[in-house]
């Protein structure tokens, strides 16, 4: 397959996903935890809320030019670079690739939830009891998160195996 032609499906997939399940979640859920779905009792919750900030609510107390700045304009401008250089770096391995797109597919669905509502739409709670709870999310930072996970592993990955042919020579 065609690489750019892979990278824009790839990136396609990841706003199409995390936009179809807004679009569920909106038309079938109370919003603000009145109409909470237990998916496996309290450990896995569906409950939808509108989040105004970024990650976990944060800047949601911003004044309204530096939330524009911070939640609309810096992100496009990281995502649009972090586009090109993902075209352009044509010796990127297949995992840092898949990563990359990850992370743009899920920044450019949160961004558009941004222009479109003015506000992302948040749903998905995890809570193992104390141990490991997270805040609310949705399938956009599911996808950013995995990315950075990806990019981690991948670096580690690259560096194991520059050590190991050093060591081989």
């Amino acid at each position: 397959m065609n690489r750019n032609l892979f990278i824009t499906l790839l990136i396609t997939f990841n706003i199409a996903i995390d936009q179809i399940s807004k679009v569920i979640v909106r038309s079938t859920m109370v919003k603000g935890g009145k109409g909470q779905i237990n998916v496996i009792k309290d450990y896995f919750q569906l409950i939808w809320v509108e989040n105004k900030g970024a990650f976990l609510g944060m800047g949601s107390d911003m004044n309204p030019t530096l939330r524009l700045i911070f939640l609309l304009i810096l992100p496009t401008i990281v995502l649009g670079y972090v586009i090109y250089y993902i075209i352009k770096t044509k010796e990127l391995d297949r995992l840092s690739l898949v990563a990359f797109c990850c992370i743009v597919g899920g920044g450019v669905a949160n961004v558009f939830d941004r222009i479109v509502f003015g506000q992302v739409t948040d749903f998905f709670f995890i809570d193992l009891g104390g141990v490991f709870r997270t805040g609310i999310f949705n399938v956009a930072d599911l996808s950013v998160t995995m990315g950075m996970v990806m990019l981690l592993f991948s670096g580690f990955a690259q560096r194991n195996k520059g050590k190991i042919l050093h060591q081989s020579k």
